[in-house]
This record gives structure tokens, sequence and C-alpha cells, in this order.
């Protein structure tokens, strides 16, 4: 079990690690290709990667997109066999046509144990902190 735990949290650690350094590869390879995304700022749910790589690079393109830094805390795994669920706090510092902005979110990412036992996320869900 503890195996499993460390595994996992270095599966969501490796993911928030690459999204503050807005290391886009790395990042969208700790998603499944068929992962869904729901986020408090899009007024529809992305139904598979290759959706949030488009916003993403749209972001990017109309917005001036990049994450300057990121930070987890209230960190809670649940253990669920192949799956588990992370939730944490994240505070983000992105930055929108050169104005840096922060953000305070919850968040939900389920990881699924792949056949080559790497865990991979497949569900993320960021919601704005109260």
């Amino acid at each position: 079990m503890e195996h499993t735990t460390n595994a996992v949290l270095a599966a969501a650690d490796s993911l928030i690690d690459a999204f503050s350094r807005h290391d886009r590869e790395k990042y969208f390879a700790a998603f499944s290709k068929d992962a869904t995304f729901i986020f408090h700022n899009l007024d529809r749910p992305l139904k598979n990667r290759a959706a949030y790589e488009a916003e993403w690079a749209l972001w990017e393109t109309r917005d001036g997109f990049r994450v300057l830094s990121c930070r987890s805390s209230d960190r809670n795994l649940q253990l669920l066999g192949n799956v588990s669920i992370f939730s944490h706090s994240v505070e983000t510092q992105a930055e929108f046509g050169g104005e840096a902005v922060t953000s305070r979110e919850r968040e939900t990412i389920v990881f699924e144990k792949q056949p080559d036992g790497a865990w991979l996320a497949v569900h993320e869900h960021l919601s704005q902190a109260s």
C-alpha cells in the first residue's frame, strides 16, 4: 500500500511540477489520451487530452497565458485499487497578456494504473476556492 501511495503521489508531483514550469510536453504526457477535464472557467467539459491541449494553445496565443508557479497544499489521496483520487488546494501564479495573476483553487485528479505500472491522470476537476 505504501508503494502505491508513493507512486501515485510521485505521479501527482510530476504533473504539478511540469504545470508549474509551463512544461507543456511533460504536463500533457501525465494524462491519458482519453482523460476528461472540468474547469470552472470554461463553459463546457473537455472530453479528451487533445481538446485540452487545443484550449491551452488558444490561451497562449489569444491571452498570452504562461504559468509562472504552482503550489500544492491540503493534499489528500484515496486509493481504490487501480484508481486513485488525489485532491488538493492549489495556488497558481500565471501571466495573461504580461500581467501576473494569482488564483486559488481546489483540484481533484483521478489517476489510473496503466498496464505498465505507470499512473496516468484520467480526469481533472478544477473549482474556485471559496
